[in-house]
């Protein structure tokens, strides 16, 4: 089997590569599984040295869409695409052109790409929770369910609502096995902070840590739907290998979340590492983080998702301490047990 990973050396993505990589097989759609030849990363970046010095990954840089142009990608052959390249909220929302061209013409092209192989493969599309914005004086739903309305209320998420939209009907027609998943904000993310507005969900963990101070731009009360890495790369692979009868509709699946307040999160940082490093949170507000954020959804149903076997993290002590489990040198404060 050869797989291609777009941002394959990002944290997602090299992660989702290590992950197929140590399971060494995969299933598509329910059949059997089969050995797992090569993983070809695709990004501006080379990969983690771990994944360039395995000799199934293959890399290949530069900008997509100039990747895609020159055939590059997909390489024939390839039976399952996972797209996860993209320009982030934040960016998309400074630079709308390059929203434009990160998140719609690279999709498309890359759709129109695993159409001229001829091969039917499968196709993975990272969306985002951002489809779901609040309208001026109209409130979303609460609960969000994986059928509500999108209404995305930024450029972002927009952008990622069409690449549902596409993948769908290249599913529809046949020219590839479809699957949208909506990611959650992914928290704790390692690294340093990406131009995502949802980047402070992360660092205001990672941060303090790491005996470093970090913005908390958004009130305590404001409600979150989060899902941890490890949960997020599960999701992924197992939409890949679920069956036309158990995805169901090609509309997007809401990944598994847990719902929390930033508040709480602090309350499970100070649980986690004391008041060493909630004192180290500054929760001056930032009127266009507040203001992005604001539209979000905080409670988000993932029925679909719960029907393919998928469960959310149980709280988010349990995602802090895993962070710290994987990334012991990022970790400067004592941690408590």
């Amino acid at each position: 089997m050869k797989i291609l990973i777009t941002g394959g050396s990002g944290f997602l993505g090299a992660r989702l590569a290590r992950t197929l990589l140590a399971q060494g097989q995969l299933s598509l759609a329910g059949e059997p599984a089969k050995r797992i030849e090569s993983v070809m990363l695709a990004d501006r970046a080379p990969p983690p040295d771990d994944l360039g010095r395995d000799p199934r990954v293959k890399f290949v840089g530069g900008d997509l869409n100039e990747q895609i142009a020159s055939r590059s990608i997909p390489a024939a052959g390839t039976d399952v695409v996972f797209h996860l390249a993209a320009a982030v909220s934040g960016e998309c929302e400074a630079d709308f052109d390059l929203g434009m061209r990160s998140n719609f013409d690279a999709t498309r092209a890359l759709l129109d790409g695993c159409r001229a192989l001829g091969s039917k493969p499968a196709f993975v599309f990272a969306s985002s929770l951002a489809v779901f914005g609040n309208l001026p004086g109209q409130p979303l739903p609460e609960p969000i369910r994986d059928m509500t309305l999108p209404t995305p209320q930024s450029s972002y998420g927009i952008q990622k609502f069409i690449g549902e939209q596409l993948v769908a009907d290249y599913a529809r027609k046949r020219f590839v096995r479809g699957r949208s998943v909506r990611l959650m904000t992914v928290s704790v993310r390692p690294g340093k902070p990406n131009g995502a507005a949802s980047s402070f969900l992360s660092g205001m963990i990672r941060e303090p840590l790491a005996g470093q101070k970090a913005a908390c731009p958004v009130a305590p009360e404001t409600s979150v739907a989060l899902s941890s890495p490890a949960r997020t790369i599960e999701g992924i692979i197992r939409a890949a290998q679920a069956t036309e009868a158990e995805w169901g509709p090609l509309t997007g699946v809401n990944l598994p979340s847990l719902r929390t307040t930033v508040g709480e999160m602090a309350a499970a940082l100070e649980k986690v590492a004391g008041k060493a490093a909630t004192e180290l949170l500054d929760w001056t507000p930032d009127p266009a983080i507040v203001r992005l954020v604001k539209t979000w959804p905080g409670d988000v149903m993932f029925e679909r998702a719960r029907g393919l076997g998928l469960q959310a993290d149980l709280d988010f002590e349990s995602v802090v301490r895993d962070y710290i489990r994987e990334n012991p040198g990022a970790v400067k404060l004592p941690v408590h047990q």
